[in-house]
């Protein structure tokens, strides 16, 4: 595959399943790219069933702008979201951007994640099903599958839950167990993942839920077989890295295309 620097982006114009980049030459480019992407995220997260209520947020670092995000307003759906219902958030939680309030989860995360991580362009965290049930037993994945490999030895437990996610030290201390690893269980809680690019952050939340789904499975027939680090490390290079996870997610943006593309306006 021909190597592509997926921190251009691409712009909406596309024939169907081309992997293609067409280069965002500027800022204005750049931003509505990632406001798209990130649009299609939530009506994404919806469609697998991600939704809990107000709980679950994805964001996006402004591309000029560095200590601002883009996030879902509080109290929407995710299936309702479009590109113009996105709010801009400055690191001090005020709205710079949108007639809607912030979630105060997802900045407390989301602000100090993006402040400690400046590698990190996109976050996305939910309480789905899958997650938050294998959040439960304070353990990370075992890589018993091609898919689990893509997190092997590149995700952490924290494991100090204390209620709703109100203030920005936890925040930091979730930031700082993240460390420079792709994404976290939050025992008890659900899961967090990360990306230079908003289609590698939602991808990997998608595959780590299935991921936590498949492990809970195995476990509940007999004895798992584990691949051993040696392979696992090499498959994580094959299906773990930014431009693996960012190709895995074109074809379910063409889906959400096809499906509803209202999330454009």
């Amino acid at each position: 595959m021909k190597e592509i620097d997926v921190n251009l982006g691409k712009l909406p114009q596309k024939e169907k399943g081309s992997l293609e980049i067409i280069e965002c030459k500027t800022i204005e480019e750049k931003r509505r790219h990632g406001l798209e992407r990130l649009a299609s995220g939530f009506r994404m997260f919806s469609h697998f069933g991600f939704d809990e209520g107000v709980a679950g947020h994805i964001t996006f670092r402004d591309p000029e702008f560095e200590h601002h995000f883009w996030v879902n307003p509080f109290g929407m759906h995710f299936d309702q979201i479009c590109v113009s219902d996105l709010i801009l958030v400055d690191r001090n939680g005020e709205v710079a951007q949108g007639d809607r309030p912030v979630n105060t989860a997802a900045f407390a995360i989301h602000s100090r994640l993006h402040e400690a991580r400046p590698d990190v362009n996109a976050a996305a965290h939910s309480h789905s099903m899958y997650g938050k049930s294998f959040s439960s037993m304070g353990r990370k994945l075992e890589p018993i599958t091609q898919d689990s490999c893509a997190f092997f030895e590149d995700h952490v437990l924290f494991d100090d839950f204390t209620g709703v996610v109100l203030e920005t030290d936890e925040g930091d201390r979730i930031a700082e167990a993240l460390g420079d690893k792709r994404a976290a269980i939050l025992k008890n809680h659900g899961l967090l993942t990360t990306g230079e690019t908003v289609d590698a952050a939602v991808w990997g939340f998608l595959s780590m839920d299935r991921c936590c789904q498949s492990q809970m499975i195995a476990e509940s027939v007999g004895q798992m077989e584990r691949i051993s680090d040696e392979t696992a490390a090499m498959t994580k290079e094959q299906v773990g890295s930014e431009l693996g996870m960012w190709v895995m997610y074109q074809p379910i943006y063409d889906l959400m295309l096809e499906k509803d593309d209202s999330f454009l306006n």
